[in-house]
């Protein structure tokens, strides 16, 4: 029986696994670095709620939002990746799964980072974005069967 792994030419599974490498590394400088560091990557939430603010939405509200959209967007790759290397594991409760233990080990592993807030919020937002990377990434592997 012909597994959808082994029709995942090994160049590319090589290249799937050195993206999803890079990705991890990634994010891991995104998640793990203390705040005073972090701002500088993640300064961009603060930018974009101005942006909104200016054009009429309260701060606060809108840096709550532009942070929850950037963990969902954060975690697509992830979701994507994960899939395209093991399609044949793939369900969507499985993901989902994954990308909330992914998410909570983050979380909690952040509790002992100086200056890194945690939030329930967060791990919704990234299982979330597991999800959807991984619902697109089959819908991709599914279009390229046929």
């Amino acid at each position: 029986m012909i597994t959808a792994r082994d029709r995942t030419p090994r160049l590319g599974r090589r290249v799937l696994m050195a993206a999803f490498g890079v990705y991890l590394v990634a994010l891991a400088l995104v998640v793990f670095l203390p705040s005073k560091e972090a701002s500088t990557v993640t300064g961009f939430v603060g930018v974009i709620a101005e942006w909104l603010a200016a054009l009429g939405l309260p701060f606060e509200e809108a840096a709550v939002g532009v942070e929850f959209v950037s963990n969902i967007v954060m975690f697509v790759p992830f979701g994507l990746l994960a899939t395209f290397l093991w399609p044949d594991g793939w369900n969507w409760w499985r993901m989902l799964l994954l990308g909330a233990a992914t998410s909570t080990f983050i979380e909690v592993t952040q509790l002992i980072i100086p200056g890194r807030v945690t939030a329930l919020s967060d791990v919704i937002a990234n299982s979330a974005g597991a999800l959807i990377g991984a619902v697109v990434a089959r819908q991709v592997y599914r279009g390229s069967e046929h």
